[in-house]
């Protein structure tokens, strides 16, 4: 279990194991435990390898059943074979395996099968869904002001906030919030460190030193990182690129879901809050470091950066944004997204490619530029029937005649590997517009498939997965081929004179 929560306690699960070997007539020979850890990969779940390594051990596991809580105990996989392969070890040493707390036997028929396929498959839903939540949560916290993970940096430090933002104590490094209302603020360290930050801007933006010359220095005296290492050319370099420094609140540069692989996401997808802060560096010294940094390989033409990243991936076998950053006489990473319009790009070039499929970003940002060319028709839509549509910049919220809002959202279309094509209907909450308008997009994510009005009391609470096959039939009740419906909500009707 990767959380002491409800039922899937270990202590819940025990209880009710002892239960079941009870009325079964079994005895529990020994117990294996994952916990507080999570079920999304074998990495770290040190109860099962070992249940692993006793059942195919020469000399034998000492039992004859395996006693699991239900399906989703062996892990939340994401391929739902995992969990199934991990069974099959199992039985293959001649193991019995028993589900405690399932309504079937676990007798391989058929029926058993099926029913674990589509339990093993819904324990990897959850996860995924329940990741897409948190995630959302996370980001909407950072617009808020709030810090979401991760050391503070050097010169920094975590401040524990009540749930009405009153400071209740700083946090050191290894500690956590206790309570759900809790949140977390970076406020201003030590001043020695706030005067060795300062000094790094000073040095670099007037002394015009290097980065690694900076960091020979802070060698030389003795000063460490946040971290207790040395310093590198890339830790002061990022010092000098990390916007929290001036006070602002940057979240989702890199992304970890699902234990999946790490990922180094696009500039466009991060989420910020300006000024969440108190900057410890002044904004025109900031800008001043980052401009030298752009310019100091504007000098080089695009021919000999690439040449410079081809010999680093030759070198390595790999690429990344921090590896880039601590090579001496190399452009940072930052330049080279700017320069080859993302890192992604700059590595296609040199015959890199990241082990995930990142062309999402390139369709959301044509989805970007069409909103607005979608916004408009569906302004001239509406005032074609006679509306006055008034238009909220910051939101893009619209107000039809006074009378009610209206909220857009576009759904890119997802082609899976079997062929298939998913969309996900998502919902700004926070806007509450009378009416929702999602346009699903085509299988080219350029022309419009249909959409779907959904009034406010109708609002699903979450996100929606749709397929081009079967869908909840309740939804075709919100399902339209053009947005006619909507238009006749606006027209207006001209009155008989009355006496």
């Amino acid at each position: 279990m990767s959380t002491d929560h409800q039922r899937y306690s270990t202590e819940n699960q025990r209880a009710e194991l002892q239960r079941y070997a009870k009325e079964h007539g079994l005895v529990i020979v020994r117990t294996y435990a994952d916990e507080g850890r999570s079920g999304l990969n074998l990495e770290g779940r040190s109860g099962l390898q070992e249940l692993l390594r006793d059942v195919e051990s020469p000399a034998g596991p000492g039992f004859k059943v395996i006693l699991v809580y239900d399906v989703s105990r062996w892990g939340r996989f994401q391929d739902a074979d995992e969990s199934a392969y991990y069974e099959y070890r199992c039985r293959r040493a001649g193991i019995r395996v028993e589900y405690c707390a399932e309504p079937f036997t676990n007798d391989g028929t058929p029926f058993s099968a099926l029913v674990k396929t589509f339990k093993r498959t819904m324990a990897g839903e959850y996860s995924r869904e329940l990741s897409q939540k948190v995630f959302i949560g996370q980001c909407r916290l950072v617009e808020m002001g709030f810090r979401q993970g991760g050391p503070p940096g050097f010169g920094l430090r975590r401040m524990l906030l009540d749930g009405q933002r009153q400071p209740k104590a700083s946090l050191h490094a290894g500690e956590h919030k206790s309570l759900q209302t809790d949140r977390v603020i970076l406020v201003p360290g030590p001043e020695q460190e706030l005067s060795v930050v300062r000094e790094i801007y000073e040095k670099f933006v007037v002394g015009r030193v290097s980065e690694q010359d900076i960091a020979d220095s802070l060698n030389t005296l003795g000063i460490l990182t946040d971290r207790g290492a040395p310093w590198t050319r890339g830790t002061v370099h990022q010092i000098l690129t990390n916007e929290k420094y001036i006070g602002n609140n940057v979240y989702n540069r890199t992304s970890f879901k699902l234990k999946q692989k790490h990922v180094r996401n696009a500039p466009e997808t991060w989420i910020r809050c300006e000024g969440a802060f108190e900057g410890i560096v002044p904004l025109d010294l900031f800008q001043a470091a980052r401009q030298l940094i752009v310019a100091r390989s504007q000098r080089m033409d695009e021919a000999t950066m690439l040449a410079l990243l081809r010999e680093l991936y030759d070198k390595t076998g790999a690429l990344s944004g921090i590896l880039i950053d601590e090579q001496e006489g190399m452009p940072s990473s930052s330049v080279y997204s700017a320069r080859f319009g993302g890192l992604l790009r700059a590595y296609a070039l040199v015959g890199f490619q990241p082990y995930r499929d990142y062309r999402y970003i390139e369709i959301n940002k044509a989805l970007r530029r069409s909103r607005p060319d979608v916004m408009a028709e569906i302004v001239r839509g509406l005032e074609k029937e006679g509306a006055r549509v008034e238009t909220d910049v910051a939101s893009d919220l619209l107000t039809i005649n006074g009378e009610f809002t209206l909220s857009v959202t576009l759904s890119r279309c997802l082609q899976l590997p079997g062929g298939g094509y998913r969309w996900r209907l998502r919902f700004d909450a926070t806007l509450v517009p009378d009416v929702t308008v999602v346009v699903r997009m085509a299988a080219n994510n350029q022309d419009i498939l249909d959409y779907y009005l959904f009034p406010r009391i109708d609002l699903p609470l979450r996100s929606i997965r749709l397929c081009d096959e079967y869908n909840d039939v309740n939804l075709d009740t919100y399902r339209f081929e053009s947005l006619s419906p909507l238009y006749a909500l606006a027209e207006r009707a001209k009155l008989p004179s009355a006496a």
